[in-house]
C-alpha cells in the first residue's frame, strides 16, 4: 500500500502559475497524496483563481488553508502542522514536477531508509519550459557538506516523519529559512540523500539578476554568522565554497 505524501505549497500572489502547479501534482503517477495550499494573504486575485479552479476540479485531496500574509516559513510550518501524510514534500507555487517525481522519490527513500532526500532539477523560464541547465546532486550530504554546497532546492525536498518528527521540521523566521532548516536537520546527525534525476522545473522570473545575487550573498552570510553562529574565518571559508558552486549551477 502506498504511504501518503503531504505536499506543502505556500501561495502568495501566484495567480499566473498556481493552476500549472496544481496540475503537475494531479498528473503524478503516485496517487496517494494530499495537496495543502497555504494562501498567504494574496493581493492579486490568487484566492479567486484557486477557488474557481478547485470548484471545477472537485478533487478532495486538495486542501486550502488561509492565513494573513506572514511569509513562506510560517505558511510551510502551518502546512506541516496540518499534514496527515507520512512523507512531507515541499513545492513552491511557481515550480513544476515531472510526472514521476513522487513515485521515484518515495521509492528512493524507502530503499535507502532515508529520513531526508532531495533531487536534481532544471532551470526554467516563466512559461515553465526548461532551458537545459540541469543541476546534478551528490549521493549524500552531511552537515559540513551542506555548509559548502547549498544545492538542496526546496521544491525537491522530502522528509519521512517516521524518522524525523514533524516538530523538528519547523522553519525559522529568517531569510533563507529553508536552507536554515536543512542545516539544522543535518547538524543533528541526519544525512540528506540525493536522487540525481531531473524531476523538478525551477521557474525563474525576470527580476534583476544582479540584485538577486547581492541578496543571495547577504542571506548566506547571515546564515553562517547568525543562524549557525560561525566566526568570521569559518564563515569566509564556507562562503568561498558556496560562491564557486553557486556560479557553476547557473553558468
Amino acid at each position: 500500500m502506498e504511504e501518503k505524501v503531504s505536499i506543502i505549497v505556500p501561495v502568495y500572489n501566484a495567480r499566473n502559475y498556481i493552476k500549472g502547479t496544481i496540475d503537475c501534482v494531479r498528473r503524478q503517477t503516485y496517487q496517494n497524496w494530499e495537496l495543502l495550499l497555504i494562501l498567504d494573504g494574496c493581493s492579486d486575485g490568487t484566492d479567486e483563481v484557486v477557488s474557481e479552479y478547485l470548484e471545477q476540479l472537485q478533487d478532495e485531496r486538495i486542501i486550502v488553508i488561509r492565513q494573513s500574509n506572514q511569509g513562506a516559513a510560517r505558511a510551510r510550518n502551518l502546512g506541516v502542522s496540518r499534514a496527515a501524510g507520512r512523507y512531507i514534500a515541499y513545492l513552491d507555487a511557481d515550480d513544476l514536477w515531472t510526472r514521476d517525481k513522487l513515485s521515484h522519490q518515495v521509492s528512493f527513500m524507502q530503499e535507502r531508509q532515508a529520513a531526508f532526500s532531495f533531487t536534481g532539477y532544471e532551470f526554467a523560464d516563466q512559461n515553465g519550459v526548461g532551458n537545459g541547465k540541469i543541476v546534478h546532486v551528490p549521493q549524500v550530504m552531511e552537515y559540513v557538506d551542506a555548509l559548502k554546497n547549498t544545492t538542496i532546492f526546496t521544491s525537491t525536498v522530502m522528509f519521512d516523519t517516521k524518522r524525523i518528527e514533524k516538530a523538528a521540521l519547523e522553519m525559522p523566521q529568517i531569510k533563507s529559512e529553508d536552507t536554515a532548516l536543512w542545516w539544522r536537520v543535518l547538524r543533528r546527525g541526519n544525512k540528506a540523500y540525493g536522487l540525481d534525476e531531473n524531476l523538478v522545473l525551477y521557474r525563474r522570473g525576470n527580476a534583476s539578476l544582479s540584485s538577486n545575487k547581492l541578496e543571495a550573498v547577504r542571506r548566506i552570510w547571515n546564515l553562517y554568522r547568525k543562524a549557525e553562529g560561525l566566526g568570521i574565518v569559518k564563515s569566509a571559508y564556507y562562503f568561498c565554497f558556496w560562491a564557486v558552486r553557486a556560479v557553476r549551477r547557473r553558468v
